[in-house]
């Protein structure tokens, strides 16, 4: 009767944070591959690994970023991955504690995984929280710990409690390294309009039997817009280079379709 009851229980909820690639899909392939020129390429621009590793981290999180806020188009997100590569060549590679934390908020209220956020899931949020703020990146971090908040079924204040952590670590880069950053959110904020239109979502949740809400996509771009904006008021500019990049290309499709004039 144990053995039953056992084999009767329901299945243990899956962490709505993760989403490894799947090779079997062309713009997965396209982000692997093109994270590893990224990392080449700034191997031979910058003169070392860890500059180049960020470079390729800046790329492949402006992808990922983009493929939470535009499920129905990789093509917006295979176009962010070199745009933000570029500027973090021009400029410097911005924090990926940052642009962590700006992906794991976005992916859960856009809710592309179709589950609601577990606890693990919550801390995880509350650690990535702490970490953007410890290094100045107070909007990235904000956006992690407030998106349980803007999403059903997922609701805790533990993560708001990382937008406390003081600032520990102080980003030096002043000037010109930060101007590609700056244009690229500047840029980003002026589509709001076209951006964060509401649209129809097609595209089947990764592992639940519905598609993707749209309102919650549109959620989730309101959020990265807000993001953006307090960031480029509040410094930490370079940490938001992959989500400059990805709202960029997602606002300049939706222009370019004729959604909304910026």
């Amino acid at each position: 009767m144990a053995y039953a009851a056992s084999m009767n229980k329901a299945p243990a909820p899956q962490p709505a944070l993760a989403r490894p690639l799947d090779f079997s899909f062309s713009s997965n392939r396209i982000a692997a591959a093109g994270m590893v020129g990224a990392v080449l390429l700034g191997r031979v621009v910058r003169g070392n690994w860890w500059q180049a590793l960020g470079v390729g981290g800046a790329a492949f999180s402006a992808w990922a970023i983009a493929r939470e806020l535009d499920p129905d188009s990789p093509e917006t997100a295979n176009a962010a991955l070199p745009v933000a590569a570029a500027a973090a060549l021009i400029g410097e590679p911005g924090n990926p504690l940052a642009a962590f934390a700006a992906l794991s908020g976005l992916r859960l209220i856009a809710g592309t995984t179709g589950e609601d956020a577990t606890p693990v899931d919550h801390q995880g949020l509350l650690v990535q929280s702490a970490l953007a703020a410890a290094t100045g990146n107070r909007s990235a971090a904000l956006l992690a710990s407030a998106a349980p908040l803007l999403t059903p079924g997922s609701h805790s204040w533990l993560p708001a409690l990382g937008v406390l952590m003081p600032r520990l670590w102080r980003d030096h880069a002043a000037g010109l390294t930060t101007v590609p950053a700056a244009l690229l959110g500047l840029g980003a904020v002026a589509l709001t309009p076209a951006f964060t239109a509401p649209e129809p979502v097609s595209s089947p949740c990764d592992r639940a039997p519905r598609t993707v809400k749209a309102q919650e996509v549109q959620r989730a771009r309101q959020a990265a817009v807000v993001s953006l904006a307090l960031g480029l008021g509040g410094g930490g500019v370079r940490g938001l280079v992959p989500l400059a990049s990805a709202v960029l290309t997602v606002g300049l499709r939706r222009v370019r379709q004729g959604a909304v004039k910026p």
